[in-house]
């Protein structure tokens, strides 16, 4: 599976595919995947705000 395809199905930009088995730890480490991807993702936004957009505003 490519990288791009699991992001989209943890974001649920994408459908999972029906015929594959899930187990329960499969579940809890796709979840802690997905938190991890979205701190991730609201860290770099806080960076781009903090070190790009906040000195061009005090300007």
């Amino acid at each position: 599976m490519g990288i791009f395809k699991q992001m989209a199905e943890y974001l649920y930009l994408r459908k999972r595919d029906p015929n594959e088995q899930r187990t329960k730890y499969q579940k809890y480490m796709h979840g802690m995947n997905r938190i991890s991807l979205l701190v991730f993702i609201a860290a770099l936004l806080f960076m781009l705000i903090k070190l790009v957009i906040l000195p061009m505003v005090k300007k």
